[in-house]
């Protein structure tokens, strides 16, 4: 019950030739939440893994992934996993970790086979590690948090940080969920972008009938992407990454690259972008 489709990086100026199709091929993440199955998407942005477990009341194990060239997934990576389902249990190396809606697992390198159970949706990232650290479950309540944002710019936001320098350790995975409040629609915005890291969004907790519109692209060349509940965007380095909902939503930001340092951003003026 494995599925891997892998992700070619793709340069900015290719990206200016693609249309709306062409850019849901190469940066949406449709279709990974799949009852009874795991459905992961291989990316050659610094070999960021995305993807989802949904047991559906059963079990489900990753271990071999054959994109990976290892044995087990976690031989040489890290990862980390959000439920955004019902309540569910992620075991590893012996332990049982129980997750209720919001809860975020990391999962260190040498961590071997990972199973899934309950009832839990499971939202799973993963990237290459050079050590072996600790695993820790992070609930919502012990999340780093920042709030940002105001009602008059349709953008008040609060920020929760889990696997983050300042809520644990990890080698090179970042990651967290920005919530808004009422009335609230815009994400990252002032925009900006990050030459020396990738970053992937997941959009949950909509509506049916909701979308985000998702913009991309370099500053002077932005193109966006129309994306429904429980679908996914990996923002490559050169990209802006911002957006606006029709209703309400929650999003997973989730890095990869260089360094840890989530302030390491270089923000685009207003006036720059076209």
């Amino acid at each position: 019950m494995l599925t891997v489709k892998t992700y070619q990086a793709v340069n900015p100026e290719y990206a200016k030739t693609l249309d709306t199709q062409g850019l849901r091929d190469n940066f949406l993440f449709e279709g990974m939440f799949a009852e009874g199955e795991i459905r992961l998407n291989y990316t050659h942005y610094d070999r960021m893994i995305v993807g989802a477990a949904v047991p559906n009341g059963g079990s489900l194990s990753l271990d071999k992934v054959a994109e990976c060239g290892t044995d087990s997934i976690l031989d040489r990576r890290e990862m980390g996993v959000v439920n955004i389902g019902d309540q569910g249990t992620v075991s590893a190396a012996g332990v049982d970790y129980v997750l209720d809606h919001g809860d975020v697992l990391y999962l260190p390198k040498g961590s071997g086979v990972v199973t899934f159970s309950g009832m839990g949706r499971f939202y799973i990232t993963s990237a290459p590690a050079h050590k072996e650290l600790a695993p820790k479950l992070v609930k919502i309540e012990d999340a780093a948090k920042v709030k940002l944002g105001a009602p008059e710019t349709a953008n008040e936001r609060t920020i929760n940080q889990f696997i983050h320098p300042l809520v644990m350790e990890s080698c090179q995975l970042i990651l967290g969920y920005t919530q808004f409040h009422g009335g609230s629609v815009w994400n990252t915005m002032p925009a900006h972008l990050h030459d020396r890291r990738m970053e992937a969004y997941c959009y949950f907790d909509m509506d049916k009938d909701a979308r985000v519109f998702h913009f991309m692209g370099k500053a002077d060349e932005t193109r966006h992407l129309v994306v429904k509940n429980e679908e996914a965007i990996v923002s490559p380095p050169w990209s802006i990454h911002c957006g606006s909902g029709t209703g309400s939503y929650t999003f997973i930001w989730a890095m990869a690259g260089d360094n840890i340092d989530y302030t390491d951003m270089d923000f685009v003026p207003m006036a720059d972008l076209r």
